[in-house]
């Protein structure tokens, strides 16, 4: 039982932005991508979890960009779980081209019960023969994002949409980055030149629900909070 998942790929035109480059909504979706492979390889996925009536909690996740590869560019990517604490975990990923680094990822998860919400163990869902890795992308903790928002001002609103709703009914993860870049223009993008993507899940939300976007310059980075009705849905911070 491999510990890890390495794929050999080529950026396809589709995943690029107005750069010609891999996209940042596009890096994440690669990284949730994998992450599903692997975690199905390791019957840990959701044909396997489902039936226990279990499923994957994104808690916060966060990508550091390098240098985002060209369109046809070839690429590996690799992710593998941290060992896991009582009721979290850490995936990492990493993105290279011969040798350099272009990405590295990390999310932190956790296991709820779909009938309780409750917090499962997270230990306890791995194969107990699994042989963990010790490494890491990086060690440093996620940052933490203040939600005090309520004088910040609105810059845009987002309605959630049929195609943004994933098997558990709600938006799906990678979603709201594409929802975040949509918020943004290109100039405003290229100006951010961004190195750094943090976002954390709050609650979810559902098709039809309008995200209300808030954001402030904070310590040479941009922060956002989305929100419906007044309830915080993600904290993101832009470095």
């Amino acid at each position: 039982m491999e510990n890890s998942l390495k794929k050999q790929l080529v950026i396809p035109a589709s995943d690029c932005d107005h750069t010609a480059r891999l996209s940042i909504p596009d890096t994440f979706a690669l990284f949730q991508d994998i992450a599903t492979d692997h975690a199905n390889a390791l019957h840990i996925g959701v044909p396997d979890l489902s039936p226990r009536g279990l499923f994957w909690l994104t808690v916060k996740t966060k990508v550091k960009l390098f240098r985002r590869p060209d369109m046809n560019e070839a690429a590996e990517a690799e992710t593998w779980p941290e060992p896991a604490e009582r009721i979290r975990c850490n995936r990492d990923y990493r993105l290279t081209h011969g040798g350099e680094v272009l990405a590295l990822g990390k999310t932190e998860w956790a296991i709820a019960n779909l009938a309780t919400g409750q917090l499962h163990k997270a230990a306890e869902v791995f194969p107990p023969e699994l042989t963990m890795r010790t490494d890491a992308v990086w060690t440093e903790p996620f940052a933490r994002l203040r939600d005090d928002f309520a004088d910040e001002p609105v810059f845009a609103r987002y309605t959630v949409r049929s195609t943004d709703i994933d098997l558990g009914g709600h938006m799906n993860n990678v979603a709201y980055v594409r929802a975040l870049a949509g918020a943004f223009s290109t100039r405003e993008w290229d100006a951010m030149d961004v190195k750094e993507l943090e976002i954390h899940f709050k609650t979810s939300c559902y098709e039809g629900d309008t995200l209300v976007m808030q954001r402030r310059e904070k310590d040479g980075g941009t922060e956002v909070r989305m929100s419906v009705d007044g309830k915080t849905v993600i904290l993101a911070r832009i470095g």
